[in-house]
């Protein structure tokens, strides 16, 4: 029989969303990976006597494994190699200033600096800024055995020998994971048509939105490699963007409030089965004969989406991309350059890292703090706002290093060191992939006792550092909490509240864009796209700050209804131009105008404020029955939600 808390003892909700378990399949092939990445490096540093170079070769094989997160062959190259090489550069400067007191100071302060800055760029260079940061705290607090050059080529060694057993099924899944994320989206689609009319629809909207960001992102990384000469790629590309109509007439068919005929959805799940087997030819999919509007509208892009998928070999030069083929790597290189050293939000950022960093070097170079790397190390992986909340963070981080440090004490106390740390890290070691989609706590709680396993082989210190390390811990969850957070005029509502106004100022061009003969259907996807992608990463931001404790946890709450707001908006003027493209009259000028300029009134009132704000909720300008009369119900209902109650 369950028990409630005590009125009086209940944890309040941003503790429990912050504890509460993520969920996430079981990556199988990453806990092998893991497993044999940890404890092979290890095993022949022990067959050759070298028990220190087993351990470096495992601490870069460690690296390895936390980048390797991308289900694309070719991603894995990026996300894995590119790191290694900023990872074998910080461990060599860390090296050099090893036991230099101020000098190592000043040297650690400036890599979080210029790792602070490059993590802005994007996904692969904030894992790259990371390991640039860790390795050099790593060779400034560790004496490191062997020459300059022995570490970082072990290191990287270790992570190389990640990738190179990400590699070994290439050959034989040539194209999977991209074929993969593209029937996904097609199978989430499906979902979302099934929900139609239902209070289920929301959910999967925001879940379908996911799946083509992560199906673009695969698609095109991997053909700006080939610039479009790839036939199986140019079709996985096709196909994606034939699934746009239908992810357009959604939310016509939701607004109709009738759920659709249960063989729609079937026949999108029979495209999504094509599309991951590569199955070409006719494809008998039995749609119903369509009743209204609506139901063509669905109908057409069906039948448009099953003629691609059909389609061996789509044309390439009529072929448009939805989100725009990314550029050269040179010039994206180029433009990252650019942005972070004129960008104000990596300047800010990199100066916030480096104060923290400079803080615990200076604290640990001035107290009597037995390898107090880990204060430095801590403070890294806590100041991450790419990663989530820095508040949460440190919680999570402290909790999950008293986990691990209970698997590590008995680990260090029962077993014999020598031969028997490798059986125990090929158990260890699969627990990092399979834990870490969980949460950070729980990453946190699988590390800790893997990376004393491995220092222990360094420093010989054995349960000895174990206190030490949970000081060190606590010591830098402070000051990343203290200097890194509490500290900064910035928060969590001027980071959002600034790019939520920015897409309603960008959702009021989308209005504009979606009716008129001036622009093309391709720019008003792309339009679409990009606004919705926009709006995904604004509600994570604000899911993180859910985290929070008050007021940041209770402002996120009061504004998160907001955003559900906008993307009512985009889809009510989907909608309502997929009812325009089936024969309903056009909106006036005067219509569209008039819904545009009340959307960037509600922008510029979000720009200048920290709460909700009162605004004007009338809205007129078009005449009843018009094609615009949701749209402007959903600006009505936003800008009362952003009034105070």
């Amino acid at each position: 029989m369950s028990r409630e808390f005590p009125i009086g003892l209940t944890p309040p909700d941003w503790l429990v969303r912050n504890l509460q378990p993520q969920r996430a399949p079981v990556n199988r092939p990453a806990a092998v990976r893991a497993a044999v990445a940890l404890s092979l490096p290890l095993a022949i540093g022990f067959a050759y006597g070298r028990p220190a170079y087993g351990a470096l070769a495992s601490m870069g094989a460690l690296s390895g494994v936390i980048s390797d997160t991308a289900d694309a062959y070719r991603m894995r190259i990026f996300n894995i190699a590119v790191p290694q090489f900023f990872g074998a550069i910080g461990v060599t400067i860390g090296a050099a200033v090893f036991g230099h007191g101020w000098v190592a100071v000043l040297a650690v302060t400036g890599v979080a600096l210029i790792s602070g800055m490059i993590s802005s760029i994007g996904a692969v260079a904030s894992v790259s800024g990371l390991l640039l940061l860790l390795n050099c705290v790593i060779g400034a607090g560790l004496p490191l055995p062997g020459a300059w050059w022995l570490a970082p080529v072990l290191m990287s060694g270790g992570g190389l020998l990640v990738l190179a057993l990400a590699l070994l099924a290439w050959p034989l899944r040539s194209g999977v994971p991209e074929r993969s994320a593209v029937a996904d989206t097609y199978r989430k689609v499906a979902d979302l048509l099934a929900a139609s009319g239902t209070d289920a629809y929301e959910d999967l909207r925001v879940a379908v939105t996911q799946s083509l960001n992560q199906a673009y992102d695969v698609v095109l990384a991997r053909r700006a490699l080939h610039h479009g000469r790839s036939p199986d790629l140019v079709r996985l590309l096709a196909q994606l963007n034939a699934v746009t109509p239908v992810v357009e007439a959604a939310p016509a068919a939701h607004q109709r409030g009738v759920p659709l005929p249960a063989e729609i959805p079937a026949a999108v799940r029979r495209l999504a089965e094509a599309v991951e087997t590569g199955v070409t030819g006719p494809l008998e999919l039995r749609l119903p004969t369509p009743v209204d509007e609506t139901a063509r509208a669905v109908d057409h892009a069906l039948r448009h989406a099953s003629g691609v998928v059909s389609d061996r070999s789509p044309d390439a030069r009529a072929l448009d991309d939805r989100l725009g083929r990314p550029a050269a790597l040179r010039v994206r290189a180029a433009r990252a350059t650019r942005g972070v050293l004129l960008s104000s939000a990596s300047w800010r950022y990199g100066t916030r890292l480096a104060l923290c960093i400079g803080l615990g070097q200076v604290l640990v170079s001035t107290v009597a703090v037995p390898r107090s790397y880990w204060v430095a190390l801590t403070i890294t992986f806590v100041m991450k706002p790419d990663y989530g909340s820095v508040f949460s963070r440190a919680l999570l981080r402290a909790i999950g290093t008293v986990a691990g440090l209970v698997v590590a004490a008995a680990v260090l106390t029962v077993v014999p060191r020598g031969w028997w740390d490798v059986p125990v890290m090929m158990v260890l070691a699969p627990l990092i992939p399979v834990l870490t989609p969980r949460g950070y706590g729980y990453q946190t709680a699988a590390i800790t006792p893997v990376i004393l396993l491995l220092s222990d082989n360094l420093n010989h210190q054995g349960t000895g550092l174990i206190v030490p390390r949970l000081v060190d811990s606590l010591i830098g969850c402070a000051i990343a909490l203290v200097a890194g957070y509490l500290l900064w005029p910035e928060s969590w509502h001027a980071r959002v509240g600034d790019r939520l106004a920015d897409a309603v100022a960008d959702t009021a061009g989308y209005v504009e864009l979606a009716f008129g003969d001036t622009a093309e259907p391709a720019a008003r996807a792309r339009s679409r796209r990009r606004l919705y992608r926009d709006l995904s990463s604004i509600r994570t931001e604000f899911q993180r700050a859910l985290t929070e404790p008050p007021p940041n946890g209770r402002r996120a709450a009061a504004w998160m209804p907001l955003v559900v707001a906008v993307e009512r908006i985009v889809d009510a003027t989907t909608a309502a131009r997929v009812h325009v493209k089936q024969g309903a009259a056009e909106p006036s000028s005067v219509e569209i105008s008039t819904v545009a300029l009340q959307l960037r009134e509600l922008s510029e009132g979000l720009r200048e404020t920290d709460v909700l704000v009162a605004v004007r909720t009338d809205l007129t300008g078009g005449p009843s029955g018009s094609v615009l009369e949701p749209v402007r119900q959903e600006v009505a209902a936003a800008r009362a939600i952003a009034s105070p109650h």
